[in-house]
């Protein structure tokens, strides 16, 4: 039971923690291109992960066994997912990637199923259910702006990419610490995006990304979203099942809604507060199971 208390809060931090990522990403992006700022924001974290490993003595060795393992999830979650999820955050509205985000824990129990041989049983298939339901609530107070497509496209990619890698984190030995797996998937992202980078680099105007506004948004989304959350993901993925685990991804959405509510002024209506007890509600069964 500690266990499963101590992972669901790993993963509902992590998932409140991107729900407040997508504005500053809207406003980073809007000078530093997507992958230039992945990129970025991963040698932010990396070198974050990598002090926090020397101080906490982690051993940083890696059996050549699992070597293909963390590369697939480097090059899945860490890269594909991510480089999508900031093409689509620029292409598309706030609403429309709540709403495609919120497929990923359907994903996620399909991918555990398949994969992992999880049982499903009727509890998974409610919560997720509820939770499904509650997000379509909150974001459904806005026109969702159908020009997207292209953004679309790229949120969907992001979140079916997201649940494969988060369902292959379960197969990584628990002989290894979730610092090591993270900053390893991070190295393997950082490698595969940096030949597309160097290329691009010289199109960015200086003058706008010494603003603090933007550079101030990439140490943020390095240190906190990055750093902080895939750590506190990875770990709580490791103490739950993945299906179970993957219900948690809903406070992104939840959390996105009321940050813009509290901190922008952003309009929400009753509806919201109905969604977020349905996601509550979902939650507390996976804590409950």
């Amino acid at each position: 039971m500690k266990n499963t208390w101590l992972g669901s809060l790993y993963l509902a931090l992590a998932a409140s923690i991107w729900g407040g990522m997508y504005v500053v990403v809207k406003v980073v992006v809007s000078v530093i291109p997507p992958i230039e700022l992945v990129w970025m924001r991963y040698c932010v974290a990396f070198i974050t992960l990598l002090v926090i490993g020397v101080v906490t003595r982690q051993s940083w060795r890696i059996q050549k066994r699992d070597l293909v393992l963390v590369i697939l999830i480097g090059i899945i979650g860490n890269t594909v997912s991510i480089v999508t999820q900031e093409f689509g955050t620029m292409f598309s509205s706030a609403q429309m990637g709540a709403i495609i985000t919120s497929s990923t824990p359907a994903f996620m129990v399909t991918f555990a199923w398949l994969l992992l041989k999880e049982r499903l049983n009727v509890k998974k298939i409610v919560s997720v259910c509820l939770a499904t339901i509650g997000v379509l609530l909150i974001v459904g107070n806005g026109h969702i702006n159908v020009s997207g497509q292209l953004g679309g496209i790229f949120l969907l990619i992001a979140a079916l990419t997201w649940a494969l890698m988060s369902v292959l984190i379960k197969r990584v030995p628990k002989s290894y610490s979730s610092i090591e797996i993270t900053n390893y998937s991070i190295l393997v992202a950082i490698v595969v995006l940096t030949p597309f980078v160097f290329s691009q680099l010289h199109e960015i105007n200086i003058s706008e990304f010494i603003h603090p506004t933007i550079w101030g948004g990439v140490l943020y989304l390095g240190i906190v979203s990055t750093a902080c959350g895939f750590l506190l993901w990875n770990r709580g993925l490791q103490l739950l099942n993945a299906s179970s685990g993957g219900l948690f991804f809903f406070f992104q959405p939840l959390m996105g809604t009321f940050l813009g509510w509290l901190l922008l002024g952003e309009n929400i209506g009753g509806t919201f507060w109905i969604g977020a007890l349905l996601v509550l509600g979902g939650v507390l069964l996976v804590i409950k199971e």
